[in-house]
């Protein structure tokens, strides 16, 4: 359980974990990142089916999975490795049906360190610098990639490309290289938004997990 468990919160939590942002961004790439941040913050809802890959040939380790998240503010349901996490605004549940285990602990606003799948569309708000790159072709769309550079330094994280649908601005993938040469994608398979969605969706209903351990975390 603690394997996947911390499997799932690394994937989550530090691929989009930044410091403050430096004055040092590329005005022609900062204006298309804010495009991107204007639509995502518009809508009520978002609901993506991703494919996250992690490689590192140094090591010949090659691992790839899917996954789904429902965001709606703050609120969010993330399916991933077998695991579900939901977040009501007040706590996190972690459902882990292999185990039959559900892990609820409260969510502390004022952790910086405690960043939230919410943040996988804006996660770049803050934190880097951001550089033009490469346009590529995908099946008759233009990605145009924007690199997202650390502004601090002491990062493992070398160097963060999203990869930005000219179209629509949605974020068509995104890649992370980190200086172990660890290379890691996440690239979303669909993008929804505005969709009518169960009033009950993000609360957790303990009575569907009677035969589970329920462990809270104080």
């Amino acid at each position: 359980m603690k394997i996947k468990l911390i499997t799932l919160s690394v994937f989550v939590f530090a691929l989009f974990y930044a410091p403050k942002l430096s004055a040092q961004s590329d005005p022609e790439a900062k204006k298309i990142v804010n495009k991107v941040l204007q639509k995502v913050e518009a809508y009520n809802n978002v609901i993506i089916s991703f494919r996250y890959t992690l490689e590192n040939t140094t090591e010949n380790v090659k691992q790839e999975t899917r996954g789904d998240v429902t965001i709606e503010d703050d609120k969010y349901v993330l399916n991933l490795m077998g695991t579900q996490r939901i977040f009501d605004g007040e706590y996190i549940y972690t459902i882990i049906p292999e185990d039959e285990e559900v892990i609820i602990s409260p969510y502390n606003k004022d952790d910086n360190n405690e960043i939230t799948p919410s943040s996988m569309l804006t996660f770049f708000k803050d934190g880097y610098d951001y550089k033009m790159d490469i346009v590529q072709n995908n099946k008759g769309r233009k990605i145009q990639f924007v690199k997202l550079i650390p502004t601090d330094q002491e990062k493992e994280v070398k160097e963060i490309l999203l990869g930005i649908d000219q179209q629509t601005y949605h974020i068509h993938n995104l890649i992370q290289i980190q200086d172990n040469g660890t290379k890691t994608e996440i690239k979303v398979n669909s993008f929804k938004f505005n969709q009518p969605l169960s009033e009950i969706l993000f609360q957790f209903n303990e009575k569907k997990y009677s035969n589970y351990y329920i462990n809270r975390i104080k």
